[in-house]
């Protein structure tokens, strides 16, 4: 269904943007435009602004129709560490986006899994199982709360470094968020496996490109991904369409990356 129009294509998709920038300068935008929002919740934001900001903004966008997704925070902060104090801060975070749920009541959640080989990979066995317990946690809670939990890929460099995850925590109904620029960059097989192996846990995508080197997060079709093959296999795969988000750093890459879009849509 390529072209398809504008106004049907936003009411699919969802727009990334930082709480503080939602808040302070495009609020009225993007109710105007119709962008439903993906929320980003860095620490900073979860403590710089209190429920009656967050319940401001969420009142207005449910006003109007639009559907939330939330990015929960990550930088530092790791749900496998053999740390348990650093563990502990991590689901202190997240304790703060479960207290958002009502106010903001998202259809997804997503988080980065976090899995690093350079990092991680002498002790992988216990990553994992701190990482299952901890997302086990949390998913529960955002299940509860009528939400999905989605784990992203951020450094992992093949779907096999994130399947043990995912499939461990389909009780919690927790799916896979693939992450197209992050895997150009950090993964050394191609999309083409990676939609193998993982394809049937998609349950969201974040969408934005680059040319293999660097996470620009540039405006679709000005890098080297090909998103026209990842949509079409992704639909051959999947019974409903997959949560599609923009993550997009400019305005002007945002509306070049929807024109993009519309030309190669599926759905």
């Amino acid at each position: 269904m390529a072209n398809v129009r504008t106004d049907q294509l936003l009411r699919q998709i969802q727009i990334h943007i930082p709480f503080n920038l939602l808040y302070e300068q495009f609020l009225s935008e993007f109710i105007a435009k119709g962008f439903n929002p993906e929320v980003g919740l860095s620490a900073e934001i979860l403590d710089r602004f209190n429920a009656q900001e967050f319940k401001k903004v969420a009142d207005r966008i449910h006003a109007h129709g639009l559907d939330v997704t939330l990015h929960a925070p990550f930088i530092d902060l790791s749900a496998g560490s053999p740390d348990e104090q650093i563990r502990e801060l991590t689901r202190r975070r997240f304790q703060q986006v479960l207290d958002l749920l009502p106010i903001f009541k998202p259809k997804t959640v997503i988080g980065h899994a976090g899995y690093d080989f350079k990092r991680h990979w002498y002790f992988k066995d216990k990553w994992l199982a701190n990482s299952l317990e901890s997302w086990h946690w949390f998913g529960q809670h955002i299940q509860a709360a009528g939400a999905q939990l989605m784990l992203e890929n951020v450094y992992e460099h093949g779907p096999e470094e994130i399947v043990p995850l995912i499939a461990g925590l389909n009780r919690q109904g927790v799916k896979f968020c693939l992450d197209t620029g992050h895997q150009a960059v950090f993964g050394q097989v191609p999309l083409k496996k990676w939609i193998a192996v993982i394809g049937p846990y998609i349950g969201q995508l974040h969408l934005h490109d680059n040319n293999g080197s660097l996470d620009e997060h540039l405006a679709l079709g000005q890098g080297s991904i090909d998103f026209a093959f990842l949509l079409d296999q992704v639909k051959k795969i999947l019974d409903r369409p997959p949560v599609v988000t923009l993550e997009i750093r400019t305005a002007e890459d945002l509306q070049a990356s929807i024109i993009f879009l519309k030309s190669i849509w599926p759905w």
